[in-house]
């Protein structure tokens, strides 16, 4: 990839180019990106040896277009299972803006001799190309390709091919796990069920739970979105890539009318 990456790296900070920019304020980024970045620090800090399998992302405020400064501990060690938190936190004053909690299982070849789990049908060469009504450049419009396999974008339950356009940071390839981890934070966005005009369904976290590392640059999500009248709601999604079912992911929603 040669294009502008997501995060320019200058020492041990990660400082967002505009194409991290979320949805809801121009001035924030969007919960994919960052989930993205916290599972590239994961898989470098587990090593070749250990595959992701879990990864929760609480966001815990919005993130600003500001410096990032990443803090990697692993509290679970081990041979098998590892456990890994990722604190990230923004600007000078270094606020603690996303808590990440991952779980990694050693890769060992052992085959099952299962035969592959459902697809996503169609693929991304015969989905349709989303059209997002955008004035800046955004995570959701120039950092990721969306192509709708089925509904469409904020009109209930939809499901969507989703491809990185950019490297999370210059001169590396993502991996299929960061991929999904980026695509993971889009339930709540293409299977909206409220207007976006007048509602904000905001997630405060998201978990993806993978059965194995995901292949190629197209990763699917087929989403729902489920709603109450308490202020609260969720979305959750099936992920797929290429080879068929790969994962589950789920977001917590905040809603609330728009002032």
């Amino acid at each position: 990839m040669s294009e502008e990456p997501l995060y320019t790296v200058k020492g041990g900070f990660f400082l967002p180019t505009e194409h991290t920019r979320g949805p809801w304020d121009p001035r924030h980024q969007h919960g994919g990106a960052v989930a993205a970045l916290a599972a590239r620090a994961v898989e470098r800090t587990a090593g070749p040896e250990f595959a992701l399998t879990r990864l929760t992302v609480e966001l815990m405020r919005p993130i600003p277009l500001d410096t990032l400064v990443l803090d990697v501990s692993v509290p679970r060690p081990g041979r098998r299972v590892l456990g890994i938190t990722v604190s990230v936190s923004a600007g000078d004053l270094e606020v603690e803006v996303v808590r990440a909690h991952a779980v990694a299982i050693r890769r060992v070849d052992l085959p099952t001799d299962t035969p592959p789990a459902d697809r996503l049908e169609p693929g991304p060469d015969d989905a349709t190309a989303a059209d997002w009504d955008t004035d800046f450049p955004s995570f959701h419009s120039t950092g990721m390709e969306i192509r709708f396999v089925a509904g469409e974008a904020r009109s209930g339950p939809a499901a969507a091919w989703f491809r990185l356009c950019r490297p999370i940071v210059a001169d590396e390839e993502p991996t299929g796990v960061q991929r999904a981890a980026a695509t993971s934070d889009f339930g709540n966005g293409i299977s909206a069920v409220l207007p976006f005009e007048s509602w904000i369904y905001l997630n405060p976290d998201l978990t993806l739970h993978l059965a194995r590392p995901p292949v190629g640059e197209w990763i699917g999500l087929d989403a729902l979105t489920v709603p109450s009248d308490v202020g609260m709601g969720m979305a959750e999604g099936a992920v797929y890539d290429a080879v068929g079912r790969v994962g589950r992911s789920v977001q917590s929603l905040l809603l609330d009318r728009r002032a």
